[in-house]
């Protein structure tokens, strides 16, 4: 990967972390305590003047896999 694009992506998310930080905590404490097989995700948008949209997700065995190699990336 390119240094500078990784540079980049690293500057982005501090400054998602510095304008969310409640979010960044609240997902850092979730990962940390482990995202096991069978954990369900889910997450609402609320559009201004629109109704919220929900979705979620079951962790499956390649998802806790894909968390562990982006964990060593860190």
């Amino acid at each position: 990967m390119n240094p500078a694009t990784i540079m980049k992506a690293k500057k982005a998310m501090e400054q998602f972390s510095a304008n969310h930080p409640r979010f960044v905590a609240f997902f850092d404490a979730q990962a940390r305590s482990g995202l096991p097989e069978g954990t369900i995700v889910e997450i609402t948008v609320t559009r201004p003047g629109q109704e919220p949209v929900t979705t979620n997700m079951r962790i499956q065995p390649s998802d806790v896999e894909l968390f562990k190699e982006l964990k060593e990336l860190q």
